[in-house]
């Protein structure tokens, strides 16, 4: 595996600070959060991408994944969710990120309309992507939660830079097995969120190993060169502990449970 932090766990904090935090843990890389209140935004500026990239080049550390807020099945004009997608792939091209998140976001409309407009949407804008160099990924979330729901949307897209990110935590809740999840999503997969919580109705994030989720079984078929991503939701549980000084610990945890079987 190769692992990776999210921004999401130390909201706000400066690009430099996230690369020292990464390095000095073992993390080879770092999935940024793409959002106004963050420092890396649609916003930027060419000087101020290639002082990000600078930054992330000087610490030795990479940027898998842009993890962006584009909602694919959400209702209305096609137009407005295209044209952020398409920002939030040129800033992925600018960072040299090799991906992009995006959700699903359906809503509670029908299963086939809403796969039909997140395929549409996809469908539209990979061809500039892949000029790009860059992969647009769904992620098992809200209206697709279970891996089964993204990799129909992915099938239905049918173009190479479309995949999926496996977040480990939608994919217990909405009650598949880590094998099914795998089995649905290795031909699409991109790379995979990994976190823990106490139960269903506690989602406050806890240190890696310390809850419920099954993160080794989640994590026993994957290849060497895959991301795996901590994702610990500090923005959404501000009374959570403080990621930095768990990053240690979640590392050593995260590759004894990736080390090959005897």
């Amino acid at each position: 595996m190769k692992l990776a932090l999210s921004t999401l766990g130390v909201p706000g904090t400066p690009v430099a600070e996230v690369v020292r935090l990464a390095a000095g843990n073992g993390y080879q890389g770092v999935e940024l959060r793409v959002h106004p209140e963050e420092p890396v935004h649609l916003g930027l500026s060419a000087l101020e991408r290639a002082g990000v990239v600078e930054a992330f080049k000087a610490g030795g550390v990479e940027i898998p994944a842009l993890a962006g807020y584009v909602r694919v099945a959400a209702e209305g004009d096609d137009e407005p969710v295209l044209a952020e997608l398409a920002e939030l792939v040129k800033l992925a091209r600018d960072l040299g990120a090799p991906f992009v998140r995006v959700f699903p976001g359906g809503g509670d409309q029908e299963r086939a309309e809403a796969d039909a407009t997140a395929a549409r949407r996809l469908g539209a804008v990979a061809p500039a992507a892949a000029d790009m160099g860059v992969s647009i990924l769904l992620e098992t979330h809200d209206s697709h939660r279970a891996g089964l729901d993204v990799a129909r949307v992915v099938a239905a897209v049918g173009h190479p830079r479309v995949g999926a990110i496996w977040d480990v935590l939608h994919t217990w809740l909405a009650g598949e097995e880590p094998a099914a999840s795998h089995a649905v999503l290795a031909p699409h997969l991109g790379y995979v969120q990994v976190k823990d919580v106490a139960s269903a109705d506690d989602l406050t994030p806890l240190p890696l190993g310390s809850g419920v989720l099954p993160l080794a079984e989640c994590l026993d078929e994957l290849g060497p060169d895959t991301w795996v991503s901590w994702e610990y939701e500090k923005r959404w549980h501000p009374g959570a502990a403080e990621l930095p000084g768990l990053l240690g610990a979640g590392r050593d945890h995260l590759l004894r449970l990736g080390a090959p079987k005897q």
